[in-house]
This record gives C-alpha cells, sequence and structure tokens, in this order.
C-alpha cells in the first residue's frame, strides 16, 4: 500500500496541535530567551557584535554543513563582517558562493519586519546558486520546480546509501501551494512566533519548492521568523548549529511527521526542545568572547604589530587546524622569517608555546598564563 504524506490529506494544510501539551516547553523556551537576549544586552557594544558575529559565522556554517558543503570560516567570517561594518582586521576575501549564503541569511534575519515574497525567495535561491548549478547539475533559478525528472524526495545520507524521508508536493501544485504559504506567513494570526518559526519550517519543506536549497531556506525563514519573537536582528544562538547537531534525530522527526496526520504536536515539541538546547550552544559563543576579551584585557598595554594582534584573534575565535610558521605568514601575508620572528617573539613574551610535536611539524598553541 503507497505511502499517504500529510500534503495529500483532505484537509491540508490545516495544521492543529495540543496547545496544553506545548504551553509549559513553549513558556520555558520564552523564559530563556529573553534572559538570554537580556543577558547579551548587558555586554556591552564591543562584545555583543562579536557575540553577534561568531553566532552568524556558525550558523552560515552549520546550516551549508547540514546539506553537506563545508564552507570556509574565515571567508564566512569576513563576508559577515564586511557586510556588517564590523572591523575585524585581517578580512579574507570570500568567493562568490559564500557571499551568496551570507547574503540570505542576512536579509532573512537584519530584514525580518520585510515581507516574505515569492520574488524574495527566488532571489535567496538565485544567491545560493551564482553559477545556476548545484554541483554538476544545472537547476532551474527564478523558476519553481518542475519536476521533470520525476518527483522531488528529501533524502538524507551519503551518495549510494541516501534514505528517502518523504516526497515534498508535486510540481504542479507547487504555485498553489507556495500562494497559500506567504498568505498565512505574512498574515497576521496570533500564533505564538516561535510556534510559527517550527509551522514556517515545516510547511516550507513539505511543498519543496526548489530544484535545491530547499533546506538552507527553510532554515532562514526560521531565523526571520524567530528574529520576529524577539524584534530584533541580533542573533545570539543558532537553530541550525542544533539542527546540525541532531540532525538524525530532525530528519527522523520529519519523515514521521510527513507519514502522520495533520496533529504536528510531535514536530513543534521536538522543535521547541531543539531551540531550548540551542541556547545552550549562546553559551559557549558567550564564554569565548569573554575569553578573548579577557586575553586583551590581561595584555592592555603591551606592544603587538598588526599581524600579531590579527592573528591571535583568529586563534581565539577558532580557526581550523594548527598554527605553525606557514600559516602565520600565509593569514599575516608576509615571508616565513618574519612569521617566525613574530611567533618567538610571542613565545618570549609567554603568549604563545610550543606544542609537543617538535620538527618540521612545529605548532603553536596560547599559553596557559597568557589566557588567565
Amino acid at each position: 500500500m503507497a505511502v499517504k504524506y500529510i500534503h495529500e490529506l483532505k484537509n491540508w494544510p490545516d495544521f492543529h496541535w495540543n496547545q496544553e501539551r506545548l504551553a509549559s516547553r513553549l513558556g520555558v523556551v520564552r523564559l530563556r530567551q529573553g534572559r538570554l537576549i537580556g543577558h547579551m544586552e548587558a555586554l556591552g557594544f564591543q562584545l555583543r557584535a562579536e557575540a553577534i558575529l561568531q553566532t552568524l559565522t556558525e550558523d552560515v556554517l552549520k546550516s551549508s554543513e547540514i546539506e553537506g558543503e563545508k564552507l570556509n570560516r574565515e571567508q564566512v567570517r569576513s563576508s559577515i563582517a564586511l557586510r556588517l561594518g564590523m572591523d575585524v582586521g585581517g578580512l579574507t576575501p570570500a568567493d562568490r558562493h559564500v557571499e551568496g549564503i551570507v547574503a540570505v541569511m542576512l536579509d532573512a534575519t537584519q530584514n525580518f519586519k520585510k515581507s516574505l515574497t515569492k520574488e524574495r525567495l527566488l532571489g535567496w535561491q538565485a544567491s545560493l546558486f551564482p553559477t545556476g548549478r548545484s554541483g554538476m547539475h544545472k537547476i532551474r533559478l527564478g523558476k519553481w520546480r518542475d519536476d521533470k525528472n520525476g518527483p522531488m524526495q528529501v533524502v538524507s545520507g551519503p551518495i549510494g546509501k541516501e534514505h528517502v524521508h518523504f516526497e515534498a508536493s508535486p510540481a504542479r501544485a507547487v504555485p498553489r501551494e507556495m500562494r497559500a504559504f506567504l498568505a498565512w506567513f505574512n498574515g497576521k494570526e496570533q500564533t505564538d512566533d516561535v510556534l510559527k518559526a517550527a509551522i514556517a519550517h515545516l510547511w516550507f519543506v513539505t511543498v519543496h519548492p526548489f530544484d535545491d536549497g530547499n533546506g538552507r531556506i527553510a532554515r532562514a525563514i526560521t531565523d526571520m521568523t524567530l528574529a520576529r519573537s524577539e524584534n530584533s536582528p541580533q542573533r545570539f544562538y543558532s537553530m541550525s548549529a542544533q539542527i546540525c547537531v541532531e540532525r538524525k534525530a530532525y530528519y527522523d522527526i520529519l519523515e514521521s511527521t510527513q507519514k502522520d496526520d495533520l496533529d504536528i504536536t510531535e514536530w513543534l515539541a521536538w522543535f521547541l526542545s531543539c531551540l531550548d538546547r540551542a541556547f545552550d550552544g549562546s553559551e559557549k559563543i558567550l564564554a569565548d568572547v569573554l575569553r578573548k576579551a579577557r586575553f586583551w584585557e590581561l595584555h592592555n598595554g603591551e606592544q603587538f604589530n598588526d599581524r600579531q594582534r590579527n592573528i591571535l584573534n583568529r586563534v581565539m575565535d577558532g580557526f581550523e587546524g594548527k598554527l605553525t610558521s606557514s600559516k602565520w605568514a600565509r593569514l599575516g601575508k608576509c615571508s616565513q622569517d618574519t612569521a617566525s620572528r613574530d611567533i618567538e617573539d610571542l613565545i618570549l613574551r609567554g603568549i604563545l608555546t610550543r606544542d609537543a610535536a617538535g620538527g618540521r611539524s612545529t605548532s603553536y598553541s596560547l599559553a596557559r598564563n597568557a589566557q588567565l
């Protein structure tokens, strides 16, 4: 017997849920949300800006990672900083693919009050695929999908071992489905915006209106709605990062919801719990920001050249891999000899220390005493 999906049900998309069951969980999430924003607002402008930059960087990286795409952290961070007018030093030029992904996320969160329109969604998808291709495949840009290669299936897993979670709405229904979705999203209904974020996410991925980019756009819509729930473009936690951590559970709950009825209580309960755990991630970001602030406070008055200051900041921002003299030379755009002098100076001052492995593989880390 063929599986019947929720978009095939007679009353689709007449979602309903058990409000009493969700009330306590929603209350906890709203309380933590308010406390987090209050805590971050008390940081002061510079630390708050750093926390926002770290959060947005993580959001872009993890939203792409869910789709199996690994972006360059420095490019993402630089692109966001440049667009937000932040002076972080040592900017890394970003390729147009990274620029496009960053542009979508920032438009969603910084312009959260604007209506979500067909034209805006088509623009987001075009930004995600500046070459008009997804990998080696040419995709439709500026148009809804047509299913000429068969039904749109939502899958996860590596190539050759994909797991089909559900089939999206048929292409012929997409224009009608999207008109209904946008009318609801831009409407003035009384649903709490946190719940609305969860419903919007589910509804959009169920329709899956594009050839590709649906997951990233669904998460952008989620971020946009959460920004509305706080009436603020400032982001201090990443739902995408938490979904990335809980990827299997995410696809499992999506699959079970698609094969059930229009009671979406279980989906909403999972979303609220995931969001609650996303707030925990903000604590790590805050700890990193405060650690960096303490470092510069501890070394206030000491002399650092621009290369040293920029690269130490990158080390504390958690760039990938180990810090070596060759990486220093590349990041600092200097010769190997200059890089070695910069590093030796910091070792003598007790700021850097050589890691245990020596020889040609010598790497360096921040000295523990330099961070106290």
